[in-house]
């Protein structure tokens, strides 16, 4: 949901392991159909346009039956507005090549139903525009849109496992599995897992492991010829690399992927985020395009949101030196992650203890 430029890569990996373990893919299908109807009533653009892109996906991957793609799109255009059918048009684009093998009758049937949105022409000429824009892609047999690229086709049709959902079933996210819990059981547990594995990885998950102990006896071996560097130069370099990537992406989606590509050693998150935040302090005026970046940063991995944590403790404390340029970005850097759920609130607990110690002192 995070990286909707990557849903095709997602998609095959969860139609590999749907192969081994169905109950995984038919439980991603159903917390994704959820997103997806939340989304939809909430209004909620950005994560309806990502649920959808994935549901569309999966469906190309035959781990979602093509069912729900049909009612997906009726729903959208049912009452047509210009979010709905915009969201319509992208998912049509994503899954007509499958669609019109699988379903050409339902598929002919939302084509009409687009064809009678243009006729009335209630809504927008830029959605008009892209409404015809996807009756040429049809007619052009979708080319340059394939339901699999030939390197993501990575599961055999007999081995294709397809799971029917519907958007009115009442489904279970079964959010009780994201708690961790005590499992009495762990070593017995841990041993079936270890043959599971070795059943389905075969001689791979041995040659791992050898992999994996060659190259800690190297390590070891290569320590004690390690040389420290005590001028800091391999932190200046990583701070001038992780500047110079924000400063020259053209948005924040090629940004957090070009940082995650960034090797950072262990506790050097930090780096990042007081870098990022300082390249947001520095700019005239606030640009949501630092907000969204953090976003990300904070969704892929939970290691930035404890390193902005530390950040939005170190800003406050020192709040009182910031010019007023630099305290207005800052307070809308954090106000962008708080308002998205990016940061968890309970950080605010740190003014409330900041003024209590100040009134006590008083």
């Amino acid at each position: 949901m995070a990286s909707p430029a990557f849903t095709q890569v997602y998609a095959a990996l969860v139609a590999v392991v749907n192969t081994k373990f169905p109950q995984v893919g038919e439980l991603l299908l159903r917390m994704i159909t959820l997103r997806l109807r939340r989304a939809y009533k909430r209004n909620d653009k950005h994560q309806l346009v990502a649920a959808a892109k994935f549901i569309a996906h999966l469906v190309n991957q035959q781990v979602a039956h093509e069912l729900i793609a049909l009612e997906l799109l009726t729903l959208l255009l049912e009452n047509p507005t210009e979010d709905g059918v915009e969201v319509a048009v992208a998912f049509v684009a994503e899954c007509g090549s499958v669609l019109q093998d699988l379903s050409p009758k339902g598929l002919h049937g939302i084509f009409e139903r687009f064809r009678g949105i243009l006729h009335e022409g209630a809504i927008d000429k830029r959605v008009q525009f892209l409404i015809e824009g996807l009756f040429a892609l049809r007619k052009a047999k979708f080319q340059g849109h394939p339901a699999v690229r030939p390197e993501l086709d990575l599961v055999e049709l007999e081995d294709q496992i397809t799971h029917q959902a519907s958007l009115l079933d009442e489904m279970n996210a079964e959010d009780e599995l994201v708690v961790f819990k005590l499992d009495p059981d762990f070593l017995e547990n841990e041993k079936r897992y270890e043959d599971l594995k070795k059943t389905i990885l075969g001689d791979e998950a041995d040659g791992g492991d050898d992999d994996e102990s060659s190259q800690k006896e190297e390590e070891e071996d290569g320590e004690q010829m390690r040389i420290a560097d005590e001028t800091e130069t391999d932190l200046v370099n990583l701070r001038r690399s992780i500047y110079l990537t924000i400063m020259s992406s053209v948005d924040f989606e090629e940004a957090g992927h070009k940082l995650l590509q960034i090797k950072l050693g262990p506790g050097q998150e930090m780096e990042l985020c007081t870098m990022l935040l300082e390249c947001a302090s520095q700019e005239k005026t606030y640009r949501r395009y630092y907000g969204l970046l953090g976003q990300k940063l904070c969704m892929i991995n939970r290691v930035y949101q404890d390193k902005f944590e530390e950040c939005f403790v170190q800003q406050y404390s020192m709040v009182h030196r910031l010019e007023t340029n630099k305290l207005h970005n800052v307070a809308m850097f954090f106000a962008h992650l708080l308002g998205t759920d990016a940061l968890p609130w309970h950080v605010l607990a740190y003014i409330w203890s900041c003024r209590n110690i100040l009134e006590f002192s008083g």
